[in-house]
């Protein structure tokens, strides 16, 4: 009996030892979380000021900055508003030229083409401007699928070849866009002449509805009032922010701060997709939109008819040999014309 009770007593005393000790260590633990920094909450809230400067013996302009907290904020506003919003304007914009294609078709000529072909473009006009169109769709398309991708390409096609998808997405991005800036240039100084603001052109934008809707034709120069606004608006102005903005993302070494990048990520995609939704008028008015629009600008010369009904003020120029010929040179009498062979 007094065995038993001797080794109830020693289990006993053991259990307690184990739990003194188990409640010693959780104590020991609390009190080091409260005087260790890497358990301090006001030490770490102090960390995340972006402001705050850290000592350290690597170099660099943000070499002090333990925690960038503004990356957060930048992946809620790309996974947020710019997905969101920008996704569906792009889409908005698709339901709608379908919508006018579908309820309106194409706007046709009114009267049956001459025969009579006028040069409109001369052959550097048109390597410009083809140069300018496939890098930006090349840039458009890989943009798309790297903002976009992850939520309509990757469970259709699977992680294994969407992995592969972006990354040749991203280097297509990456060493097209100097193409499409110098392409750009060229084009705004070859046409910045004719793009620029005539008094006709407000009356063609007072009847532009009848023009879309009813395929009215109004008088207008070498480029009509719509056109040159996507010139200003799109190939001048939105090239300017997505080509600075870019450059940025493309050439971090350039001493720019994280802060910075991320900033001019959102003002390269807001821009991006406005372009983008623009470009798809623009394209659809220059393919199947307007009857003859992509023939003038893939062979650089148009029907007399079709300079009639959509560039009548242009057209009357070049016969008189008041305006200046694509290729540079002003005709002397005789408009800058063929024969259809």
């Amino acid at each position: 009996m007094k065995v038993l009770t001797s080794v109830c007593l020693a289990l006993s005393l053991l259990v307690w030892g184990a739990t003194f000790a188990q409640q010693t260590d959780i104590q020991q633990q609390q009190q080091r979380q409260l005087v260790q920094p890497g358990n301090n909450a006001p030490v770490w809230r102090e960390v995340r000021k972006e402001a705050q400067e850290h000592t350290t013996t690597v170099r660099g302009r943000e070499a002090g900055v333990l925690v960038q907290s503004a990356g957060q904020t930048w992946r809620q506003i790309r996974n947020g508003p710019v997905t969101f919003y920008g996704g569906w304007l792009v889409v908005l914009v698709v339901l709608i030229i379908a919508g006018l294609y579908f309820a309106k078709g194409p706007i046709k000529l009114h009267e049956r083409p001459t025969g009579r072909l006028i040069e409109r473009f001369s052959t550097v006009e048109m390597v410009v401007h083809w140069s300018t169109a496939i890098s930006f769709c090349i840039l458009g398309l890989s943009g798309l699928i790297m903002l976009f991708g992850k939520y309509v390409v990757l469970p259709v096609i699977g992680y294994t070849l969407f992995a592969w998808l972006t990354a040749l997405s991203k280097n297509l991005h990456n060493f097209i866009a100097p193409l499409f800036i110098l392409s750009v240039v060229v084009m705004i100084v070859i046409w910045l002449r004719d793009n620029l603001p005539r008094a006709y052109d407000w009356q063609w934008f007072r009847k532009s509805w009848a023009f879309f809707m009813r395929g009215e034709h109004i008088p207008s120069g070498r480029f009509n009032a719509g056109e040159k606004g996507w010139f200003w608006f799109g190939i001048v102005g939105l090239s300017i922010v997505v080509s600075w903005s870019g450059v940025i993302l493309l050439f971090p070494n350039f001493d720019q701060t994280r802060a910075a990048m991320q900033e001019a990520w959102i003002w390269h995609a807001v821009a991006a997709l406005i372009y983008i939704a623009i470009s798809l008028g623009h394209i659809y008015m220059g393919t199947i939109g307007v009857e003859g629009a992509y023939g003038n600008m893939r062979t650089g010369y148009t029907d007399e008819t079709w300079a009639k009904e959509h560039h009548q003020m242009w057209l009357d120029e070049v016969k008189s040999g008041k305006a200046a010929a694509p290729g540079g040179a002003v005709p002397a009498g005789a408009p800058h014309m063929k024969e259809k062979s």
